[in-house]
């Protein structure tokens, strides 16, 4: 059994290197943490995506409920991935209409002036020439479009993007510590919010039939924890295609080809390193390895992402690539709803970004840029650029 300790400097320096040769290793390893224990990593793509379906992997029922927070907020903080079966399948599809992908591009037109805005800010925060293109333009757009689609008022919107930059910093204390202020908002919203065309309103329908307060405000800031993703993946993503400018040009030739190059991007560095882990309600078997009943089971994302046995030349960017499909935002009945979302985001963010600065590169050599020697995800500390 192959066993890769996350704290490794050597994975933490090149985890895609580390997992790719974990998955021919063994299409199971154990993933040690020291001092919180350990987990089961699927790194075949097959294999993860029959166990991201399977009844025996069940989600934990404890996992936020072990938070310090006040007693006002612990009644929200079990969210729908800590729930299965039937009571799973009816939050999940009251919630569904609010994120379809044809929600996700009629607002196209509202996080299109969000994008302008942050674009025409950036040249303001430069210092000699080169802006920190994640900390002024990915990380905020985010939380912006969740303002906006929330219908969280302009005064309080500061607000809501410090809880983004908390999310985003990796820093897990400082995240248990903002996540009751993250709670009271949410419940600040949906006691301001009213039936109409944003989030929440559509929302509050579903409340009318069968979604309580509660868990309305539970969904709200779960999306605020949540939503935070496309920030990732957009630095992750600029930061891939600036190091190739052969790949710029061919989008600024062929902007059409951008909707499956955010797919590709996801698929060559997915954000996030591991599936939220469930656990087996009985002895399972992955692979031909044994699973003990009760032990954690997550799917290695970079491993399944870059399966030989899914993806033909999985170790080339293909922006062209049309087969296979990605697991970057899980699959089966725990596939994340705010997919749709964060790819018409990205998406236009990143068109954005080519059309408006076509001069743009990175300041630094790419071998230079800052990788977050993080476990859990692949992302810079800044992304340095010049016009």
């Amino acid at each position: 059994m192959t066993e890769l300790n996350l704290t490794d400097p050597e994975l933490l320096k090149d985890p895609i290197s580390g997992y790719d040769r974990a998955r021919e290793t063994s299409p199971v390893v154990r993933l040690v943490t020291p001092g919180f224990g350990a987990m089961w990593g699927i790194t075949r793509h097959a294999d993860a995506r029959a166990a991201l379906t399977d009844p025996r992997l069940a989600p934990s029922s404890e996992s936020f409920m072990r938070m310090a927070v006040p007693e006002h907020c612990r009644k929200y903080l079990r969210t729908m991935q800590e729930q299965d079966g039937p009571e799973h399948r009816r939050l999940r599809g009251l919630a569904r209409p609010a994120f379809t992908p044809r929600r996700a591009e009629d607002l196209r037109p509202r996080i299109a002036p969000l994008i302008d805005r942050l674009l025409d800010e950036l040249p303001g925060h430069a210092e000699d020439g080169v802006v920190d293109l994640r900390r002024f333009f990915a990380q905020p757009l985010p939380m912006d479009v969740i303002c906006e689609l929330a219908g969280v008022p302009a005064e309080d919107r500061d607000r809501w993007r410090a809880h983004g930059a908390v999310i985003l910093s990796g820093d897990g204390r400082a995240l248990m510590a903002a996540v009751p202020e993250m709670i009271d908002d949410a419940i600040r919203a949906v006691g301001d919010g009213r039936p109409g065309d944003d989030l929440i309103g559509m929302l509050a329908v579903a409340q009318g039939d069968r979604l309580s307060e509660d868990e309305l405000v539970t969904l709200v800031w779960h999306l605020i924890l949540a939503g935070q993703v496309p920030a990732n993946l957009i630095a992750n993503s600029m930061a891939t295609l600036l190091a190739e400018p052969e790949l710029v040009a061919t989008l600024r030739a062929e902007p059409a080809l951008l909707p499956g190059a955010v797919e590709e991007l996801t698929r060559w560095q997915p954000p996030q390193m591991f599936t939220i882990p469930r656990f087996a309600s009985e002895e399972i078997e992955v692979g031909g390895v044994r699973i003990p009943k009760g032990e954690p089971v997550t799917v290695v994302l970079p491993a399944a992402s870059r399966d030989p046995r899914a993806f033909t030349d999985p170790a080339r960017l293909d922006l062209r690539r049309a087969e296979g499909a990605h697991l970057g935002y899980g699959h089966g009945p725990h596939f994340c709803l705010g997919a749709p979302l964060a790819r018409v985001q990205t998406e236009m963010a990143l068109a954005a970004l080519l059309d408006r600065f076509p001069r743009m590169r990175l300041a630094v050599d790419p071998a230079e840029l800052p990788w977050v020697p993080d476990p859990s995800t692949r992302r810079l500390s800044s992304l340095p650029v010049r016009w």
